[in-house]
């Protein structure tokens, strides 16, 4: 479409009551501006059409769609191939059961339990998630870095050989799965992705050598004070020194490099696989062969475990409950963060998709379930999900095949784990989190972001020496401090023209991009709101005094007359920006300079129409292009540098309608060559500019 654009023949063009002298033709795309009914229904409609779409995607569900919803088993159960997976799902459901209980009374120990409750949070939970979890290869139950933080919490009210210990870490179990299944319902899940990345691999890694050191009192054959922060630790395990014993530091030491030596064999050589998820059992057999055989008597061991099946029981203490909110809660984070993580991990490289809401939902019955079975929290494991993957798992029937062996070990097994020494589950827990000490992470964030390695630095320290709780704290405020420092501190681009064509790009990543006198082409690259308006205006101010004239073109001007603003990147305008806009606008008309807008999306423009800020700058200052609105702006700064001069009518007499029209067609063939950039036109040439000022 092509539009005719008057060139004003004085500079009072800002209340746009100047008179055309002359008239040039300038090809723009037209924007097309909503109506004020549609701008101020929009909001009510799309909401009522979000609702009627889901309306109808209800009424279209079938039974077997609304029994995935509720019973997500049903999705494998009724593609399951019987020939085809059986096999390898009982194989991987062994291997990851074999691995499970032995690091399941581990992290019982961790967390200031008795074994027999690791074995009983590995029990139940993993057949109430098999079914309502929706991850095919997601292996549940204890872990180390939620049993450390219910040690934390839990060491702090009572004593951990209470029996009030017992029945709180219990309760806290009831209240992490009724969490996470509200956050799952009310798909909240999104919550927990401020927490970024950097502040989890910090934390985690800090953890890791809380727990390593917690773990040390087995190896040393002394008590360590038990603590979250790495100086009481150290400060215990350096006091207690005169209780060194050396054999269960030798046996311990050997039990760790053995089972180091299967882990990195197990990753490192495909047809040894299996010997990754042997290795706790071969530590657990290894040190109850040598405890029978010899009979060391200061070696100590786990002692009487209870056999048989738990018990139904209602979760108690719940007078409690207010003080274990927020470990709940960051066990819930950590659960969205790990589980959640390695769920969709999973399931993108086996093939099916995932709801992270419904599998939120489904480790939280998993925990609700545990906890009238006396588990405490449990959620996915990194490691035992890794080797159920590597084993070849298929559907959930490995978890089901998991809850069996542990039934079993808990039905006919427990009289031999009396004799399983206890540095030899210190040691298991500290090879499962030597892994867990993201050193690479800290390497590659140097070299990548400075920033993230600050935070991945700040949370690690500040869990290091003030705690767990503390340095969550301090980890998330500091990312959403980052955070809000880039919404509040949008990136802003000055524009250029690319030579030879109509794209208009940052000058600074294009050196070679030129402007033009005069006018100021600025790009906001976020949404505008009232946190970071003011930082705009600021820029704008700055970019109106600083041009950089060494790469402009066109009229020789000696100020700004035009601000061409590109919104393409902006998806959002609120009510303090629009009227920072409209006081932008004032105070530019004073100034004598006129605002044009390029390409604001729907949303946005229907905002400003609302606002009244389109029928305030004038709709003719709205493009689709920023080079529409450059022509636009480019002709009327070239009216200001010229005087107007009569035309010369004799000359245009004396040519003949042929050579006119000859005339006329090269121009526009000009004109179209250079806007469209198809050809090698020199870049000093413009559409709407005389040569004797290019």
């Amino acid at each position: 479409m092509e539009i005719t654009y008057a060139s004003p023949s004085s500079t009072d063009f800002a209340d746009g009551s100047s008179m055309p002298t002359s008239t040039r033709p300038v090809r723009i795309i037209p924007l097309q501006h909503p109506s004020t009914t549609s701008s101020s229904s929009s909001a009510s409609s799309s909401t009522w059409a979000a609702l009627s779409r889901w309306k109808s995607k209800v009424q279209s569900m079938t039974w077997v769609e609304w029994l995935e919803v509720f019973l997500p088993c049903t999705r494998w159960i009724r593609t399951y191939k019987w020939r085809e997976y059986l096999q390898v799902d009982l194989m991987a459901g062994i291997t990851v059961g074999v691995m499970l209980v032995p690091q399941s009374m581990s992290y019982a120990k961790l967390a200031g339990l008795e074994p027999i409750y690791g074995l009983y949070s590995g029990f139940v939970p993993l057949f109430v998630y098999a079914i309502f979890g929706s991850s095919r290869q997601l292996a549940v139950g204890p872990v180390a870095l939620v049993s450390l933080l219910v040690s934390n919490v839990l060491s702090g009210i009572v004593d951990s050989s209470d029996e009030l210990y017992t029945e709180l870490a219990i309760l806290l179990a009831f209240m992490v799965g009724v969490m996470e299944c509200l956050l799952g319902l009310f798909r909240l899940g999104w919550i927990i992705r401020f927490i970024s990345h950097s502040v989890i691999s910090g934390f985690t890694t800090a953890s890791a050598i809380v727990i390593a050191l917690s773990q040390a009192k087995y190896f040393l054959g002394y008590n360590v004070a038990r603590s979250s922060k790495i100086v009481p630790l150290i400060k215990s395990i350096i006091s207690g020194a005169d209780g060194f014993s050396w054999p269960p530091f030798v046996m311990g030491s050997v039990i760790l490099a053995i089972l180091l030596i299967m882990k990195h064999l197990g990753k490192t050589r495909k047809y040894l696989r299996f010997l990754r998820a042997a290795g706790p059992l071969t530590a657990v057999l290894s040190g109850t062969i040598f405890v029978k055989i010899f009979n060391p008597s200061s070696i100590s061991l786990v002692g009487d475990i209870p056999q048989g099946l738990p018990s139904f029981s209602i979760p108690r203490a719940f007078g409690y409950a207010t003080s274990l909110i927020p470990t709940a809660l960051l066990i819930t984070g950590v659960a969205i963060l790990e589980s959640v993580g390695i769920a969709k991990a999973l399931a993108a490289k086996n093939g099916y998709e995932l709801d992270s809401n419904q599998e939120l939902f489904g480790l939280g019955v998993a925990n609700i379930f545990g906890s009238f079975f006396s588990a405490y929290p449990t959620t996915g494991s990194f490691s035992r999900s890794a080797v159920n993957h590597e084993s070849g798992a298929k559907s959930g029937l490995s978890g089901l095949v998991m809850g069996v062996l542990m039934g079993c070990a808990l039905l006919f097994m427990t009289p031999l784990f009396e004799y399983i020494p206890q540095c030899a589950l210190a040691a298991i827990v500290i090879s499962a989190v030597i892994g867990l000490v993201d050193y690479e992470e800290a390497i590659f964030l140097w070299g990548v972001d400075k920033k993230d390695f600050l935070l991945w630095t700040i949370t690690s320290t500040t869990t290091l020496f003030l705690g767990i709780e503390i340095g969550v704290l301090v980890g998330v405020g500091v990312s959403l401090a980052f955070v809000i420092h880039e919404s509040a501190n949008p990136h802003i681009a000055v524009l250029g023209r690319l030579p030879g064509t109509t794209v208009y790009r940052n000058t600074q990543q294009y050196p070679e991009a030129y402007t033009y006198n005069g006018i100021v082409i600025v790009r906001i690259d976020a949404p505008i709101y009232f946190a970071n308006i003011s930082y705009i205006k600021d820029r704008l101010r700055e970019y109106e005094v600083e041009v950089d004239r060494s790469t402009s073109r066109g009229p020789e001007v000696e100020r700004i007359y035009f601000v061409i603003i590109e919104m393409a990147p902006v998806t959002y305008i609120d009510s303090s920006a629009v009227q920072a806009l409209k006081d932008l606008h004032q105070e530019y008309k004073l100034r004598d300079i006129r605002i044009a807008i390029s390409n604001p999306n729907r949303e946005v423009l229907m905002t400003l129409s609302r606002a009244g800020v389109v029928d305030l700058i004038g709709k003719e200052w709205y493009f689709v292009r920023v080079h529409d609105a450059v022509q636009v702006c480019l002709q009327h700064v070239q009216s200001l540098k010229e005087t107007p001069k009569a035309a010369d009518p004799s000359s245009e007499e004396r040519l003949s309608p042929f050579q006119r029209l000859i005339k006329q067609r090269a121009e526009d063939s000009s004109v179209a060559e250079l806007e469209s950039g198809s050809k090698d036109i020199d870049p000093q040439l413009e559409p709407l500019l005389s040569r004797k000022s290019s």
